[in-house]
């Protein structure tokens, strides 16, 4: 049975249990976990709109689960 608490991390793109992350420091969209352990508090829209660079350990795309 799939998760039914999942978000879409707005850093890396991964579903996380919404639980377990915490909101961009601009915006307040999800920001997983395991971006938080990596020092990455501001999402992708975000960075774009400040002219910050990609971050060099976002986690690698998790594949979507089959349906």
């Amino acid at each position: 049975m799939p998760e039914v608490d999942m978000m879409v991390c707005r850093s890396c793109g991964n579903p996380e249990r919404a639980s377990e992350g915490a909101p961009c420091d601009d915006c307040g969209t999800f920001i997983c976990m395991i971006c938080g352990f990596r020092g990455i508090t501001v999402c992708k829209a975000c960075r774009a709109k400040r002219g910050m660079p990609e971050p060099a350990n976002l986690p690698p795309r998790v594949a979507p689960p089959p349906a």
